[in-house]
């Protein structure tokens, strides 16, 4: 693949973590031409890559890139300073623990290039929190993937008050560059915006299923044969904007928003003890254990490739 000028200047980039995410990011950077060192303290560091990009050749292919010599551009650096040398942007995806981000980055900036970006995958932590013991950390910031970041366009961007703002329009540049749909998260929250939503609504799944009013797989496909759709389509606000008819949003609110509010103070505050956790555990595994995991990550590749392609495709978007 040919990279456009704009993404070169980003390259080489560094991913430290190699779990899950962190091989997935390696795979969508050097899909789109990049030079990537992977950095993890692992024994089997690049035995474990290898077989996560070879899982993941094949979702890349479909989204219309080269893979035939995806690894060319790949090199393995268990030394964080060796890693991080001269590199670009780092692409952070360590433990979600506090003290152990802390004292990374602290390290990091001994090391790194004073041009250079550090993102984090953090899922929950916040920015303000990560560089607590760093001197300077204008050029850090979260760059929060929706999994796996090789598929999935989300990106939040969320960054701390001593951010600089340059570096925020880099870094939504940068993971544009890569095809993706970066967003601005304007205030620090815990666990960003995707997973409050995400945690919000799994609150009432776990509920609903608890007090067997549906089965976990029914709860599956009533998401997936109405909100599902309509959300990726439009999104919450614009659906309720569309069910209000000429009036548009106001005419909801009007309207069938007054219902809303005797909706909320039914939802359910489900405990995830030991009893219900067990309980879910045996829920779900009675509908979906007879399925092969590598299986079903197939089959949902395959229907989120169709629906991000499909969508950009009427946007008149590329859906690379």
């Amino acid at each position: 693949m040919i990279m456009n000028s704009k993404l070169e200047s980003y390259s080489p980039v560094t991913v430290i973590g190699a779990g899950a995410i962190g091989a997935s990011w390696t795979a969508l950077f050097l899909a789109n031409g990049l030079e990537v060192r992977v950095n993890d303290i692992s024994e089997t560091l690049e035995e474990d890559v290898t077989k996560q990009l070879e899982q993941i050749k094949p979702t890349l292919k479909d989204l219309g890139y080269e893979v035939e010599n995806l690894t060319q551009n790949l090199t393995f650096e268990k030394d964080l300073k060796k890693a991080v040398t001269g590199a670009k942007i780092i692409q952070e995806n360590g433990p979600e623990n506090v003290e152990f981000k802390q004292n990374l980055y602290a390290e990091l900036e001994d090391y790194i290039s004073e041009d250079a970006i550090v993102l984090s995958s953090s899922s929950s932590i916040p920015t303000s929190t990560i560089i607590e013991k760093m001197k300077d950390s204008s050029r850090v910031c979260i760059g929060h993937p929706f999994n796996p970041p090789h598929l999935i366009p989300l990106v939040e961007v969320s960054y701390g008050s001593n951010t600089d703002e340059n570096v925020i329009e880099e870094v939504m540049d940068f993971y544009t560059q890569l095809g993706k749909k970066p967003v601005k998260i304007k205030k620090e929250v815990v666990g960003f915006v995707a997973n409050r939503l995400q945690s919000a609504l799994f609150q009432e799944c776990i509920h609903l299923v608890l007090n067997d009013v549906v089965d976990p797989k029914d709860v599956d496909t009533i998401m997936e044969q109405s909100l599902g759709i309509r959300w990726a389509s439009d999104g919450p606000f614009l659906s309720f904007l569309l069910g209000g008819g000429k009036h548009g949003f106001e005419g909801f609110m009007n309207h069938l928003g007054k219902q809303i509010p005797y909706i909320w103070k039914d939802l359910g505050h489900p405990e995830l003890n030991e009893e219900n956790t067990q309980k879910l555990i045996e829920r779900v595994n009675e509908k979906y254990g007879s399925r092969n995991i590598d299986e079903l990550e197939q089959e949902r590749d395959a229907k989120e490739i169709n629906v991000i392609r499909n969508l950009a495709e009427i946007r008149g978007e590329d859906s690379e």
